[in-house]
């Protein structure tokens, strides 16, 4: 059975060197070649990375991950214990022949296993993008036979290698399709075909962008053509309604025509319908349009085309809120996400600051840099205890992941506010840095973390800022946060096929 195999291995050989293939001559090699030690495929991640949203820096990670995997399967396993000779060139035409020859073992191809570790990793993260990717992925297993490096058994095993590492690697990492969109507690919300009843505010001034986009709605029109617009002034117009005019305006209308209210914009917009909608008892459908949209996608929600079925299906939650009220009463805000209060509120500034002139993701890094560098603790009294912290975050509801940087939630109806604390003291920084380094990250004395239903802070300066969802405010004395559990009703991407 070997010998048969081998048989038809080196005939298939001889039959792809023997034959002429138009214009391959000039592509083939050069792309066998881009795609040594993983360049290619690094490259596209790199990019996907640096220019695409979080789907993409998603794809591309796990692409990353399966190729690595792969590769290393290859090197430590498959080359050690199958030596396989390469084939003999005498049949294949000098014009295809690399310049620098492998001298590795032939068996399995390793080149092969990357590229179909990197195709098949981004294709069950997203479909779309990793059926795009086969053609790629396919030109460079078959130039590895082309060129003559490699049997096409080789190539196949190869492939089936990577492949296999990428199934492994979500075996391992989830893929975002495999985690349960939130479930509980189930809630009303009416279908809407086509958008019908459904009013939605845009505001073209969400996300840190350089320029304004003139009409924010345009790709929703299509998909959405029996919804009702509004879109919200921006810059030096005058003409329009302002977010909070739009929303009580767009709520108006939606309660007259038993629909929800909808929001285009960030987290910092869809905080402010948030707080309408819970008022005027309506459901609110999140189109994320902003800079991060966390909680568009703790629904589920990461494309425009997510909330669209999510509006036509009429599949909703009810989710917790987080009110946040001064020390007189006077004073309410509500937010979805977190609040912070320290050196994150300052972070957040400066990056608003930059980000016009030099875009969200280099703003954010520099902004952390400097904080980094000059921020200071604040001394505050948490829930009657004076207490010398660098930052306090509160999450609503649970994140997932250890340590000062939430993650993810998995519930957003828990009833519960996540606080995490970052302490003052001597070498605070250090400290906290080398728990991280090390892994430690949970047990070190200067974070600490609690689960509860209310918050008080106090004994802020009179220049203190807090910042909530992406917006930042001057403490207005002391604080109170509390949990309104199920206060808003949202719809969220469908779970069935």
């Amino acid at each position: 059975m070997r010998k048969a195999v081998s048989s038809w291995d080196e005939a298939a050989f001889r039959a792809v060197a023997a034959r002429h293939w138009p214009g391959a001559d000039r592509v083939l090699p050069r792309l066998s070649h881009s795609a040594d030690r993983g360049l290619l495929w690094f490259g596209l991640a790199a990019g996907a990375a640096l220019l695409g949203g979080r789907p993409a820096r998603r794809a591309a990670l796990r692409g990353a991950a399966s190729l690595a995997v792969a590769s290393a399967t290859v090197n430590t396993l498959g080359k050690r214990s199958v030596r396989r000779a390469r084939p003999l060139m005498e049949s294949v035409p000098l014009v295809r022949r690399l310049a620098r020859q492998p001298i590795t073992t032939s068996f399995p191809s390793g080149h092969s296993a990357s590229a179909a570790a990197f195709a098949t990793g981004v294709a069950l993260e997203n479909p779309g993008w990793g059926l795009a990717l086969a053609p790629l992925a396919a030109s460079v297993c078959f130039s590895r036979v082309y060129t003559g490096v490699h049997y096409p058994g080789d190539v196949l095993a190869g492939a089936a290698l990577g492949a296999g590492a990428a199934f492994a690697v979500r075996g391992l990492v989830p893929t975002r399709a495999q985690l349960a969109p939130p479930a509980r507690p189930r809630a009303d919300a009416p279908a809407l075909p086509e958008g019908r009843g459904l009013v939605v505010v845009a505001n073209p001034g969400s996300g840190q962008r350089l320029t304004d986009r003139p009409d924010p709605a345009e790709p929703l029109r299509p998909a959405l053509p029996r919804a009702e617009f509004l879109t919200v002034r921006s810059g030096s117009d005058t003409s329009g309604p302002t977010l909070d005019e739009a929303l009580e305006t767009a709520a108006r209308r939606a309660r007259e025509i038993g629909g929800a209210l909808g929001i285009l914009g960030g987290d910092g917009s869809v905080n402010a319908a948030a707080a309408v909608a819970r008022r005027h008892g309506l459901p609110l459908a999140v189109l994320p349009g902003g800079t991060y949209n966390h909680f568009a996608y703790d629904l589920g929600i990461e494309t425009l085309g997510d909330a669209c079925r999510a509006v036509e299906c009429g599949e909703a939650v009810a989710v917790d809120m987080v009110r946040v009220r001064d020390g007189a009463g006077d004073d309410e805000r509500w937010f979805l996400n977190t609040f912070s209060i320290g050196s994150y509120p300052e972070l957040v500034r400066v990056r608003e600051r930059w980000a016009p002139r030099i875009g969200a993701w280099p703003a954010g890094i520099l902004a952390a840099v400097h904080v980094l560098r000059t921020g200071r603790p604040v001394t505050a009294e948490i829930n009657g205890r004076r207490r010398q912290v660098w930052m306090l975050f509160a999450g609503n509801c649970t994140y997932r992941g250890p340590g000062l940087v939430p993650v993810r939630r998995h519930d957003l109806a828990d009833g519960v506010l996540d606080v995490r604390i970052v302490t003052g003291g001597r070498l605070a920084r250090t400290r906290l840095l080398t728990a991280a380094l090390t892994g430690g990250i949970r047990s070190t004395p200067v974070l600490s973390t609690a689960r509860v239903r209310r918050l008080s802070i106090g004994g802020l300066g009179p220049e203190a800022h807090f910042a909530y969802d992406g917006e930042t405010a001057r403490v207005p004395g002391g604080l109170r946060l509390e949990k309104e559990n199920e206060a808003l009703v949202v719809y969220r991407v469908p779970t069935g096929p």
